[in-house]
C-alpha cells in the first residue's frame, strides 16, 4: 500500500518481492547449503560444518537489513539532533535569552531561512533515496527543521505563554496512543481507508494554499491572524474544527508510516532504509506538532 508520506515512496517499503533484490533477503539466510561429499570432508572441516550448522541462523542486523530496532534508534538520534536544532533556533529568535519574557526582540530570520533550507533539503533526501539512502541529509534536515521548530516556537510562546508545552504534551500523547493502538493490532491501514485519507490531504492542501495567498494579499483584517482560520462558524473559530480534523489525518499519517516501516522489514529492505523510516516519522512529527500549535493558538486567542 503506497504511503502518503513521500518518504516511504519507495519499492523498499512498498514491494513484497524486493526481498529477492536486497542483500541479506531471504536468499542470503544459508538456505539451500549442501555439504561436500562425505569422501572429501576431513575431520577439520566436518567439525567446522558441524559447527556452522548448529549456530543459530543470522538475523536481520547481521545481513545488514533492516530491523525495527534499528529503525527505533536511528528515529531517536534524529529527533535528539531535532531538539539541539530547536534549543538553538529558539535562543537566537529570543534575541540571545531562553526566557520569553526577557525578550526585548523577536529575531525572524532563523525561521525564514530554516524553513527554506529543510524544505529544499526534504526534497532532496525524497527524490535521492530511491538510488542511495544519505543519512548526512537526513541529520542536516533533522538541524534545520529543529531550527524552524524551535523559532516558531519561541514566536507563539511570546504571544501565547505556555503554549509550546501545551502542544508538545498533546503532540506526544497522539504519537503515543497511536503507536499503542497501532502495536495492539486495534488499528490497521486499509485501502478504502487511505483513499480517503489522500483525498482529505488534497483538500487540506488547497485550503491551505489558497489561505497563504490570501493572507499575502491583505485581504483579511489584522486581527485575523491566521486568515480564513480565524473565521467563525456558529460561533466557533473554523481553525479549531478544522484542526481537529487535521490532527485526525496525522494520526493516521502516522499510522501509514508505522505500516510502511514493518512493510519494509518484512521486505528484506537493507539497513540503509531505517534512516528513511526515522525521517518519514519526523516529518509527520513535525507536521503534527504544528498544526497543533495553531490550534490551540486560534482557541486561546479566541478566549
Amino acid at each position: 500500500m503506497a504511503s502518503s508520506n513521500p518518504a516511504f515512496n519507495n519499492p523498499a517499503f512498498q514491494d513484497p518481492r524486493a526481498v529477492k533484490s536486497y542483500p541479506g533477503g531471504s536468499n542470503a539466510a544459508g538456505i539451500g547449503l549442501t555439504p561436500p561429499p562425505a569422501s572429501t570432508v576431513t575431520p577439520g572441516q566436518q567439525a567446522g560444518l558441524e559447527g556452522a550448522f548448529a549456530a543459530p541462523p543470522a538475523g536481520a542486523a547481521d545481513t545488514g537489513r533492516m530491523t525495527v530496532e534499528d529503525t527505533v534508534h536511528k528515529t531517536a538520534a534524529l529527533f535528539a539532533v531535532l531538539l539541539i536544532g530547536a534549543v538553538a533556533g529558539w535562543f537566537v529568535t529570543l534575541g540571545g535569552t531562553l526566557l520569553p519574557r526577557e525578550a526585548t526582540t523577536l529575531v525572524v530570520a532563523p525561521m525564514i531561512i530554516s524553513a527554506l533550507v529543510g524544505f529544499v533539503l526534504s526534497l532532496v533526501v525524497i527524490f535521492t533515496s530511491r538510488k542511495k539512502v544519505r543519512p548526512a541529509l537526513i541529520f542536516a534536515y533533522a538541524a534545520f527543521e529543529g531550527i524552524f521548530v524551535g523559532s516558531i516556537s519561541a514566536f507563539f510562546e511570546v504571544q501565547w505563554a505556555g503554549i509550546v508545552i501545551q502542544a508538545t504534551l498533546a503532540t506526544v500523547a497522539v504519537v503515543g496512543v497511536t503507536l499503542a493502538l497501532f502495536a495492539s493490532g486495534k488499528i490497521r491501514a486499509s485501502k478504502r481507508a487511505t483513499k480517503i485519507f489522500l483525498i482529505a490531504m488534497v483538500g487540506y492542501l488547497v485550503f491551505s494554499l489558497l489561505n497563504v495567498v490570501l493572507m499575502l494579499f491583505g485581504v483579511f483584517p489584522a486581527g485575523q491572524m491566521f486568515g480564513l482560520r480565524s473565521q467563525l462558524i456558529f460561533g466557533v473559530p473554523l481553525g479549531l474544527i478544522l484542526g481537529v480534523f487535521v490532527v485526525i489525518l496525522a494520526a493516521y499519517s502516522l499510522v501509514l508510516d508505522f505500516d510502511s516501516i514493518q512493510q519494509g522489514v518484512r521486505n528484506g529492505a537493507p539497513r540503509q532504509f531505517a534512516w528513511m523510516g526515522g525521517f518519514g516519522i519526523m516529518v509527520t512529527v513535525v507536521w503534527l506538532y504544528l498544526e497543533i500549535l495553531r490550534m490551540i493558538a486560534i482557541l486561546r486567542g479566541n478566549n
